[in-house]
């Protein structure tokens, strides 16, 4: 099976801004930037506080949505191998097992003590997956419906339960997924987040897994005599081509009626409770990024100096636990420490410094992800 290289930029990409955004190093350039027009552009790299989507708000859609194309390369090894579906359903429930563990150990060390919470993005990604997985074999029509469901659902959720202080389906803190979050954690996030964005969010790893099905039917053939080399790679642009096509009026579509929600007034698009019109406007945007990924580096062989986002994407796992538990309780601090004594020995502006001491820690933690890259060494759960 030939690997699609867009794939692992893409999630090398994905893993670079995270890890870009976890030593501080956008918050730097927004204060930077105020009183100037870059300070809209920097603006983008935060959520948006309620009703509307920026960039940033695309980075755990397309999180999600990587694990799907993700599981549908893993399934299909394994079931060029033989592996039944039962083994199958065991690993990945065991996946499904470790990523909700490492996603409530990241929220649980607080500095009041110990705590339980399930807004993590790993904790909703062990819902997803085990949900992506157990329809994966069905047609597409299925698959879709479902999504739908999931929707619907949703929408029947927020709008259809009518509980006392929590029946305003979309204002921050009255919403039906507050009143949740008492019940599995006896706690509201004070930021509007909520536990059940699960249920919509499930819809980007189906998405996911669904386009990974669509991609493996491209690049077939791998076995054949050096003389078809040039005929089959010609037929497996001409078939990319075709299911770029087919990915781009699904995402229009998605856009369309994820705005058309929000427009008319039917359904805001927010983050933080992910709405079904926001779930559909992002999932929509993340095809786009899809298809410009796959055209440019596989369809048209742009595949050269893409190794500074592999080495990340190879171990993107490893890298979010990193930055999200040692980064951001000792490693963070302490090598902002050593770095800003030294670019103080140049009497640098207080803010260059702040920059600096980011990128040192973004650099190293690169360096350690091409380490392990260099040994062959990837983690995975």
């Amino acid at each position: 099976m030939r690997r699609v290289a867009s794939l692992d930029f893409m999630r090398g990409l994905i893993m670079v801004l995270l890890a870009l955004e976890g030593t501080g190093l956008y918050e730097h350039f927004f204060k930077a930037s105020e009183n100037s027009i870059l300070n809209s552009f920097f603006l983008q790299f935060f959520h948006h506080p309620w009703n509307g989507l920026r960039f940033w708000d695309l980075i755990q859609p397309s999180f999600m949505f990587m694990a799907g194309i993700a599981m549908a390369y893993s399934l299909h090894q394994q079931k060029q191998k033989g592996v039944s579906w039962n083994k199958s359903f065991l690993k990945v429930l065991k996946r499904s097992g470790w990523l909700f563990f490492w996603g409530v150990l990241d929220y649980a060390v607080r500095p009041g003590g110990l705590s339980f919470e399930l807004w993590d993005v790993l904790t909703q990604l062990s819902f997803t997956t085990l949900v992506a997985f157990l329809i994966f074999e069905f047609s597409a029509t299925f698959q879709i419906l479902c999504a739908v469901g999931l929707l619907l659902l949703t929408e029947y959720l927020y709008r259809g339960t009518h509980i006392t202080g929590f029946d305003m389906p979309f204002v921050d803190q009255h919403n039906f997924g507050n009143y949740m979050d008492t019940v599995l954690m006896n706690k509201i996030n004070a930021g509007g987040w909520v536990a059940i964005n699960c249920i919509p969010t499930a819809v980007h790893t189906i998405a996911g897994a669904l386009v990974g099905k669509l991609l493996l039917q491209v690049g077939k053939g791998e076995n054949m005599e050096l003389d078809n080399i040039v005929q089959q790679d010609s037929r497996n642009k001409q078939e990319g081509i075709l299911k770029i096509k087919k990915i781009l009026l699904f995402a229009l579509a998605c856009l369309i009626i994820g705005y058309g929600l929000d427009y008319m007034g039917i359904t805001p698009i927010i983050k933080r409770i992910a709405t079904s019109s926001f779930t559909l406007a992002s999932l929509g945007w993340c095809l786009i990024l899809l298809v410009i990924c796959y055209a440019w580096i596989d369809i048209l062989d742009h595949k050269k100096h893409l190794l500074f986002f592999t080495v990340v994407g190879m171990n993107s796992l490893f890298l979010y636990l990193f930055f999200e538990i040692i980064g951001a309780r000792w490693f963070n601090e302490y090598i902002t420490r050593i770095s800003s004594g030294l670019l103080n020995l140049l009497h640098l502006p207080s803010l260059l410094v702040q920059i600096g001491a980011s990128l040192s820690i973004f650099a190293l933690e690169w360096s350690l992800c091409y380490f392990l890259y260099r040994k062959k060494i990837f983690f995975k759960i």
